[in-house]
């Protein structure tokens, strides 16, 4: 369009409120606002491609009324009116508003989308030019003391009014025909021809990849302005076949990145609210589920929780009734929200649904098949590590948008192809390319059947594993961390990832190495691993406590809830390791936030009941640790309170004299009564 879409702010439906609300300005304040909204209407250039000559028009209507309201404010005389102008101008004004949102949709919109409501929109301008017409004709402008040549202009636009005519462009009609043929072939899985498609996209303006992209991004906008179910559907629809004349029409391109271009879990360059982050890996809820303790979780995370044989409530230790999952709507609202105004993907993991809730049309399945397979082909037979980075890159872009694609991705048999590109030769030479590559492999892994086709590709995980130990960038390491999390989501993978030394290996260096993304990358990986207790014996040996002291006043929530997992899981090796880390728990004990200091207090009694009187007394020596734990039972959660009296149980004993087995057994047949006891 003419008018750069920055010139209004985008408006979710035509037309607003305030649009139908009488003016509460008198007499010449009246004329003013009338003067004022018609200049700005007159400002606007005429809309391109579409509604060209019904946009020209209005324009052109606003700009010789404008002269009429500059007389009537140069003219002293007409300092009052008569209720009947003044009703007039009051009916105007209205009328000028409604023009104005009315432009300021077609200015904003999607070319498509405005090519689909061609014939409504050409309706609202007949419409509104009739109004005005009436307007105009019962208007008494022989009360107006108007020049001649201004009162004989004032006739000419009532005239052009009365002459308005309902109807289409021809062109702009046989326009629409053409995208709807093309969508019904679709639909039939009949590829259309190339040259239609240019044609198509010419005579909207889309004559480039970066045209076509903004149009795809300002279609996905357009989705969430919607309320009819039907036209988010035709939307979805229209977005499948732009995304497919896209890649055929003008290649593939990385010139520049999407805004929200980064992978799903690697959220650090945003503050995540802590209500929006799951207790269990510490990362944004997709889909937020409420557990018989009355907890809410992410429901992957508690899924496997409880499919690794626990029946407690992770954050209070209770044992859970019964293991139905209870979607929390209220807070899965909220997160779509939040996504939505951070450009965030916001998808329920699983799922079949868009970021906007609506299911995959026929149409759209299709023509994302079709850009798929098109896509693997080319980069099967890519003659240059450029072409393949290019491709790459769009296959990217279609893996983080929807199951659908993800499955057609896979199903096309692009694993084999990408995995071709994960070596280290390549990450050294293209950097761009490896990440690329590893980040849609990170996307695909989050549908459940393709963990189990990149599992059982060869080479693909050895190269997901290359990419983490000597990928060229931290994000390709990042990406790769993330790929290890998404696939150990899976029980038996898990086991299978964690009996491999070089996962340990360069999750434990990406950890103490890396970049804050990648460092949180890494832990949350690493933490999923450490639900297999045979694991968390290699973690040991790796050196992941040494690890994790390290990074706790980088990343401290995650840090405590690894050590809390290892030292219970570790036995007296992993308790001895922790050794130097009971200072630093009675930091985050003191000043952490309330998940942390929950964490910090079971990790230290898990040390202080298997550790002996010589780790007793090193919690001892913490300087206010008895005050600090009493904050906790008075301020921390039911879990928090729980293990906090237990600590404080066990330093009494120990100043008591006590052994270490009387301190160990008086803690532990503690625990229950003061279970009760805080409760109550």
């Amino acid at each position: 369009m003419a008018v750069s879409p920055r010139v209004f702010p985008p408006r979710k439906r035509w037309p607003s409120t305030g649009s139908s609300i009488s003016p509460k300005f008198a007499d010449l304040n009246l004329v003013k606002s009338l003067l004022s909204l018609s200049q700005e209407i007159s400002a606007l250039k005429p809309l391109q491609c579409l509604l060209i000559q019904k946009s020209l028009s209005t324009i052109n209507k606003s700009k010789l009324l404008a002269i009429v309201f500059e007389e009537l404010l140069r003219n002293p005389v007409s300092t009052s009116f008569s209720p009947s102008i003044l009703l007039c101008f009051e009916e105007m004004y209205i009328v000028f508003q409604r023009i104005k949102t009315l432009m300021e949709d077609c200015c904003n919109g999607s070319k498509m989308w405005l090519l689909m409501r061609i014939q409504p929109l050409a309706n609202s301008f007949h419409e509104l030019t009739l109004e005005l017409s009436t307007l105009l004709n019962i208007f008494p402008v022989n009360e107006l003391d108007l020049s001649q040549d201004v009162e004989e202009l004032f006739v000419l636009v009532r005239k052009h009014c009365s002459q308005s005519k309902p109807s289409v462009d021809p062109r702009e009609d046989s326009l629409r025909r053409d995208v709807l043929a093309l969508l019904h072939q679709i639909k039939k899985e009949i590829v259309p021809h190339h040259l239609k498609l240019k044609q198509i996209l010419d005579n909207l303006g889309l004559r480039d990849q970066s045209s076509c992209r903004e149009e795809i991004e300002c279609l996905q906008d357009e989705i969430q302005n919607q309320i009819d179910e039907k036209s988010k559907i035709d939307i979805a629809s229209l977005i499948g076949l732009l995304r497919y004349a896209k890649c055929v029409l003008f290649g593939s391109s990385t010139t520049q990145l999407e805004p929200d271009h980064r992978r799903r879990n690697s959220l650090s360059d945003i503050a995540v609210p802590a209500d929006f982050r799951c207790p269990i890996s510490l990362e944004l809820m997709r889909d937020p589920v409420v557990v018989a303790s009355g907890q809410t979780y992410d429901r992957e995370s508690i899924n496997q929780w409880i499919e690794s044989g626990h029946n407690t409530c992770p954050n209070t230790g209770q044992t859970l009734a019964h293991t139905n999952l209870i979607p929390n709507r209220a807070l899965r609202n909220l997160l779509a929200m939040w996504c939505r105004q951070q450009r965030v993907p916001f998808e329920t993991v699983g799922s079949n649904e868009k970021v906007s809730g609506v299911k995959a049309t026929k149409a759209a399945f299709e023509a994302t098949k079709m850009t798929v397979y098109f896509l693997v082909n080319k980069l099967s037979v890519s003659p240059s590590m450029e072409a393949a980075n290019a491709v790459t890159y769009e296959l990217r872009a279609l893996a983080k948008t929807d199951s659908d694609s993800r499955a057609c991705i896979a199903e096309a048999g692009a694993i084999p192809v990408l995995v071709r590109y994960l070596g280290s030769g390549v990450g050294s030479e293209h950097p761009n390319l490896q990440v690329n590559v590893v980040t849609t492999i990170l996307d695909l892994s989050i549908l459940e059947a393709n963990k189990t086709r990149i599992m059982e590709t060869d080479g693909a995980l050895n190269g997901v594993i290359d990419v983490l130990r000597f990928g060229a960038t931290w994000e390709a390491k990042g990406n790769a961390a993330a790929t290890i999390f998404s696939l150990s989501g899976v029980h038996a993978y898990r086991k299978r990832l964690g009996r491999k030394t070089r996962v340990i290996k360069g999750l434990i260096d990406l950890a103490k190495d890396g970049p804050t993304n990648s460092k949180r990358d890494a832990i949350v990986t690493i933490l999923n691993l450490a639900g297999d207790r045979e694991t968390v014996g290699r973690l040991v040996e790796g050196g992941v406590i040494e690890t994790v002291i390290g990074v706790i006043n980088v990343l401290p929530e995650e840090a405590v809830t690894i050590l809390e997992a290892v030292v219970k899981r570790g036995g007296l090796v992993a308790i001895a390791a922790a050794y130097n880390s009971i200072k630093k728990l009675g930091v985050i004990l003191r000043e952490g936030s309330d998940t942390a200091r929950e964490s910090a207090a079971a990790s230290l009694v898990t040390i202080c009941r298997k550790g002996g009187l010589e780790v007793v007394a090193e919690l001892a020596a913490v300087p206010s640790i008895e005050r600090i734990i009493w904050e906790v039972m008075g301020t921390g959660t039911m879990r928090a309170r729980r293990k906090a009296a237990v600590l404080l149980r066990i330093l009494r004993r120990w100043s008591a004299g006590l052994d270490t087995n009387d301190v160990v057994n008086i803690s532990v047949m503690s625990e229950g009564r003061l279970t009760t006891m805080l409760s109550a």
